[in-house]
């Protein structure tokens, strides 16, 4: 009797793969809107429900064109910026393609609230995607976040100096983004299969939001804007009392001095 032919990894397990191949059934995701990108990526987008990490040289606009098609294609739940660098731009962000009514940035004076807004966040699944600039943050902090975020399904990434791309992290999806003359170039740190050693390049033309305008528009300047302390919510006006429950719930009894911003 001759011998059965062996099973390849993926009949057997769906969560199996071989050496040289990326990770399959990995669970839902977001195609990155790059096709030279997703086909780097396990599953070919970015993961739901799981840590993602952008590791950057310097804070900018340079993560916001990597993820930007992945935003774009979000019509449905908040997308957050969490600790953002710089004060969102409604004419920026609209000319990314996002739509602002979607955006809530929230800014908070302690790490520790902003980590616990974060996995409070990803573990209620209120919003659609989670992106938190972060400079300092422990193993076990990440571990936590990388847990929470399992709980549901948002696309949930942290942005890192590129400082912190040789310590170890539970991230399965570790990248390093810089920019070039025309475009980006992507390093390959952690991912699910084969190790990529080469960079990728991804060109893009220059977005008129890099441009300097003179008069630029905050996102804070035409929108409601809810600041948090420990024992009550100061209201502004009616719309933040249902923005709040409904993003936000979980934390608005925990975060001091938190704000709180819609597009």
């Amino acid at each position: 009797m001759l011998p059965s032919p062996i099973s390849t990894p993926e009949n057997i397990h769906p969560s199996l793969w071989r050496a040289s191949q990326l990770a399959r059934g990995i669970g839902e995701t977001v195609d990155s809107g790059y096709a030279a990108l997703s086909a780097e990526l396990p599953g070919a987008g970015w993961p739901r429900g799981a840590l993602t990490e952008i590791l950057i040289e310097h804070q900018g606009t340079a993560e916001l064109r990597l993820l930007q098609p992945a935003l774009a294609s979000l019509r449905q739940g908040h997308i957050i910026f969490l600790q953002a660098p710089f004060q969102p731009q409604i004419g920026g962000m609209a000319e990314l393609g996002l739509n602002t009514a979607q955006l809530l940035w929230i800014r908070t004076h302690k790490p520790v609230d902003a980590l616990w807004a974060a996995e409070h966040i990803l573990r209620s699944g209120s919003c659609s995607a989670l992106l938190y600039w972060q400079s300092q943050m422990k193993n076990e902090a990440l571990r936590r976040l990388h847990l929470a975020a399992q709980s549901g399904r948002t696309l949930f990434c942290m942005i890192r100096p590129l400082a912190f791309a040789q310590t170890p992290s539970p991230a399965p999806l570790r990248l390093s983004l810089k920019t070039t003359r025309d475009g980006l170039q992507i390093d390959f740190i952690k991912r699910r299969g084969h190790q990529r050693d080469s960079p990728l390049h991804i060109s893009l033309p220059v977005p008129l939001c890099m441009i300097k305008q003179s008069t630029p528009t905050p996102l804070s300047a035409t929108v409601s804007t809810v600041k948090l302390d420990e024992t009550n919510a100061s209201i502004e006006n009616n719309s933040a009392q249902l923005l709040a429950s409904a993003a936000f719930a979980a934390t608005r009894h925990r975060i001091s001095a938190t704000e709180l911003v819609k597009g």
